[in-house]
């Protein structure tokens, strides 16, 4: 009995040939097409917001609180205090940009995942193409946010080359979940405004960031602790400053790599929900 013959074009050669990972790749090189056009703006805004920040806050606003004690925080300036935050607040914006409205748009207005879900490509395909390129701006943006804190002489430490993949991993812990949930809105965008206002925002101001989450009220600090946010930037800023320990580290990648894992699986299944053909 002979086998069958597979086209060029047929999904089953495809797949035997590309194999799943080799589609993802084919899916993240849809992403880059469109980036090729747009990557220069891109670069812009990831160099002028640490500027930005890091000038204002870390030197501007910086000078005030070094002159008022910096016992709270580590005894460190506020800007060497503020930068590996930042760096990893950075990460989350970076995520929650590259998740919610490129996704919807993708499946509601420009409708391009259902154009590559007819071919054979799979949506868990879909999904992880995305993921990368995610990954790729997430790379890209925490290389440029190092270079531009060691500029500010704003690193303490060799170890805070390790906070680069800590940020990519703090920025996707956002990114696996938000994806799940965009995907699966079918009406309108609505809920991104809800995610901006009592997500995102909070998580900027309270995890952190901007000072010690030990100065928040008591009964607040466990949901600060419980944040993917706050433990990125507690390793980051530990990591700059060389105080980080194994165990701590540990335990602040484990729960990271939980967060984006569960957001995984999630995404895994509301693409197929949504994209199944």
């Amino acid at each position: 009995m002979t086998a069958p013959v597979l086209r060029a074009d047929s999904p089953q050669r495809c797949d035997r040939v590309a194999g799943p990972g080799r589609m993802a790749v084919r899916a993240f090189q849809s992403w880059l097409v469109n980036y090729r056009r747009t990557w220069r703006g891109t670069i812009y805004s990831s160099v002028l917001m640490p500027v930005l920040y890091l000038g204002a806050m870390g030197l501007g606003l910086g000078t005030l609180v070094n002159q008022h004690g910096t016992a709270s925080l580590g005894r460190v300036s506020y800007l060497v205090f503020l930068a590996p935050g930042l760096m990893a607040a950075t990460a989350m914006q970076t995520a929650v940009g590259e998740s919610l409205y490129p996704v919807f748009s993708a499946v509601k207005w420009q409708q391009t995942y259902q154009a590559a879900a007819a071919t054979p490509l799979k949506p868990g395909d879909i999904f992880r193409g995305h993921l990368l390129f995610t990954t790729m701006r997430l790379t890209m943006n925490m290389i440029i946010f190092l270079a531009i804190m060691s500029v500010f002489g704003a690193v303490r430490s060799a170890w805070v080359v390790a906070a680069v993949p800590v940020a990519i991993l703090t920025g996707l812990a956002f990114a696996t979940p938000l994806d799940a949930f965009a995907v699966s809105q079918k009406k309108n965008d609505q809920a991104f405004n809800m995610i901006f206002r009592f997500g995102m925002i909070p998580l900027f101001l309270f995890s952190g960031t901007f000072f010690p989450v030990t100065q928040l009220p008591a009964w607040i600090r466990p949901l600060a602790y419980a944040t993917p946010l706050w433990h990125g930037v507690a390793l980051c800023r530990a990591l700059s400053l060389g105080t980080a320990d194994l165990a701590g580290a540990l335990g602040h990648v484990a729960y990271l790599a939980v967060v984006a894992g569960l957001g995984l699986v999630a995404g895994e299944r509301s693409y197929r929900r949504r994209l199944h053909v």
